[in-house]
């Protein structure tokens, strides 16, 4: 029998979120007069933590899942903190990235720097596989959604994000090749990533 972990307060807390308190700390979500969703981050994304394999994939499934079902959500815009004192601001206002973070958010939840991480990745992971031409045997398409790469997953999960809070190729396909030297990205084939 599975027990969710309670915060303080009586919380239920999902289990990636409690990994580590930094992970856990809260993230100040607003809402607007138009209806978007507001969230303030005291970290850069580039210092969001990694996330469990498990949690990335489950977040692809419900994503998929909220795509298919045309879930529509609402428009999010992100301010995050810097070291320098400088903000970075994005936003996502397309319909599938809302679409995706709406999943996430109703799933995991976005109010976390754990659960910000998942879906700010989950959307740089759809990002660099629309781009990176290396990657297209990592994946495939099919009627009713994608099937991916274990592999792809994992190198997602851990990969720090940049500060525009995405992936840098090139430090994502050497990550991949870190950890299963024995076959190169571009050949790496699904179920071969422990």
């Amino acid at each position: 029998m599975r027990r969710d972990r309670v915060a303080p307060g009586g919380e239920p807390v999902h289990p990636g979120a409690m990994e580590s308190a930094d992970s856990a700390r809260p993230v100040h979500v607003g809402a607007l007069a138009d209806g978007a969703l507001t969230y303030l981050v005291d970290v850069p994304p580039e210092a969001l933590p990694p996330v469990l394999l498990r949690d990335l994939a489950a977040a692809w499934e419900a994503a998929r899942e909220a795509a298919i079902a045309a879930r529509w959500s609402t428009i999010r815009r992100f301010r995050f903190r810097c070291g320098d004192g400088t903000c970075t601001d994005l936003a996502l206002a397309d319909a599938d990235a809302c679409c995706w973070a709406g999943a996430v958010d109703g799933t995991v939840g976005m109010h976390t720097r754990y659960g910000l991480s998942l879906c700010l990745r989950l959307l740089a992971l759809v990002d660099l596989l629309t781009h990176a031409s290396w990657a297209v045997h990592l994946f495939s398409l099919r009627h009713g959604g994608a099937q991916i790469d274990p592999c792809v997953l994992h190198a997602a999960a851990t990969v720090p994000l940049t500060r525009e809070a995405r992936f840098d190729e090139s430090g994502f396909r050497a990550r991949m090749q870190q950890r299963f030297p024995a076959a190169p990205a571009t050949h790496l084939t699904p179920g071969g990533c422990a």
